[in-house]
């Protein structure tokens, strides 16, 4: 017999992975997937534990689908980050929860809904550094065409800010053939644009073959036939090879976007970050790839109010993101976590401070961004469409240099009906700070 299965799932592109494998698993056990809680038999939250307000979602959704419960839910399972990283203390403080699963055990997924059906409470958790089987089916939860391709799980990074070493294990590598053989599988499905995800893609390969072996991945890649944008995330500066650089300056599938989470340019705070570099070479790799790509757009992620930051320090921040001028910029206060070594460090940055840097710098970032948007007036992108806006009358997408659910839109004015997939020639006309407007060019 089947049954109703809902899931919430939170976080960052890997848990999603997760969740769309289990819903795979379970629609192959016969279990109808449902979208709303109040017709779920099962309700899985699949959670986040990387960073404080990240845990504090998990835990206000996991006591939110508590309460459904009191009516058709049966059964309550948790999995995910949180789970892995605080297993037993969830189940002893939250009763309701029925099942929990770490991240190296979320193809158990059934075993662990049919032991909740009759009453039976589990955990199963600690195997963060196993590799699932491959070839498991996903049901998609982003657009159908659009998916996250994983290469790798687990960091060997150890920034003493992140718990994520502690929660996914350490780096491993999926094999090449396996990864292709799920990206042409992707592609059969309608699937046109790949995102390239691990928590450190630069490295793939070292562990399997080592060597980098990025670049050899993405031209294999871009053979298969129905792929038309390939976009990758997560590149460390440091490994950032002039041989990848090539390959995607050279490689027409591949969106010249380059997402490299720095956290910081004062080398004093990147050596307390454990980070494996320094301005000067965050410089040095920035000034190659615009290079070899001037339209390249650049992402990156910053952490203020890390242990010890000094106002100087902030101030030499400023001042890079200023002379950089970044594309897209996301900004992140230091979230001091347990059982990392940065929590322990003296000289703790105060949430008031750190609360105002943030705000200082996503300023300085708003103004870039409006000044660099207002430089593609008049030129011509490539969009996938995403929607329509029914208050404006035109629909929307994402360029080559937006990725899903991060980035800016493109709005645009269509005379004919264009179907959600397309992707489209927008010539722009009028911009703001974050998204862009224009209209179709006829081909």
């Amino acid at each position: 017999m089947g049954y109703n299965i809902g899931i919430v799932s939170l976080g960052c592109a890997k848990n999603q992975i997760d969740a769309e494998i289990m819903l795979g698993l379970l629609a192959g056990e016969g279990h109808k997937i449902v979208h709303t809680p109040q017709t779920a038999d099962v309700i899985i939250v699949n959670t986040c534990g990387f960073i404080e307000p990240a845990k504090q979602e998990s835990i206000d959704a996991i006591l939110e689908m508590a309460e459904y419960k009191k009516g058709r839910c049966r059964a309550l399972i948790v999995t995910g980050c949180l789970a892995e990283r605080y297993n037993m203390q969830l189940l002893e403080e939250i009763p309701e929860v029925d099942a929990l699963l770490g991240t190296g055990d979320y193809d158990k997924i059934a075993d662990a809904v049919n032991k909740a059906l009759i009453g039976e409470r589990s955990a199963v958790f600690g195997h963060n550094e196993r590799d699932v089987e491959e070839g498991l089916q996903r049901i998609l939860t982003t657009p159908g065409y659009t998916a996250y391709l994983r290469i790798a799980d687990g960091c060997d990074n150890r920034c003493t800010y992140c718990a994520i070493p502690m929660i996914r294990g350490r780096f491993r590598s999926r094999k090449m053939e396996d990864i292709l053989a799920e990206a042409e599988n992707l592609a059969e499905r309608g699937v046109k644009e790949l995102i390239v995800i691990a928590q450190d893609t630069t490295r793939y390969g070292v562990d399997l073959y080592g060597r980098y072996a990025l670049d050899e991945l993405l031209e294999k890649l871009c053979k298969i036939e129905k792929i038309e944008w390939i976009r990758v995330h997560y590149l460390y500066t440091e490994a950032i090879t002039d041989g990848l650089i090539e390959v995607i300056a050279n490689e027409k599938k591949i969106c010249k976007y380059i997402d490299m989470p720095i956290q910081h340019a004062n080398d004093e705070i990147l050596k307390r970050m454990a980070r494996r570099t320094n301005q000067a070479q965050i410089r040095e790799r920035i000034k190659k790839i615009r290079e070899k790509m001037p339209d390249c757009v650049i992402r990156t992620s910053i952490i203020v109010g890390f242990p010890g930051e000094t106002a100087e320090q902030f101030d030499e921040l400023c001042s890079f993101i200023k002379e950089i001028r970044f594309d897209r910029m996301g900004v992140f206060a230091y979230s001091q976590e347990e059982d990392t070594p940065a929590a322990n460090f003296k000289d703790q940055v105060d949430e008031e401070t750190k609360k105002k840097r943030l705000d200082e710098l996503m300023i300085i970032q708003q103004k870039i961004s409006s000044e660099l948007n207002a430089k593609r007036e008049g030129g011509v992108l490539e969009v996938i469409t995403e929607g329509y806006d029914e208050d404006s009358y035109m629909y929307y997408g994402r360029s080559r240099g937006d990725s899903i659910g991060i980035d800016s839109r493109v709005y645009f004015a269509a005379h004919d009906e264009i179907d959600m997939g397309d992707i489209v020639l927008v010539k722009i006309l009028d911009s703001d700070e974050y998204d862009l407007t224009g209209e179709i060019v006829d081909e």
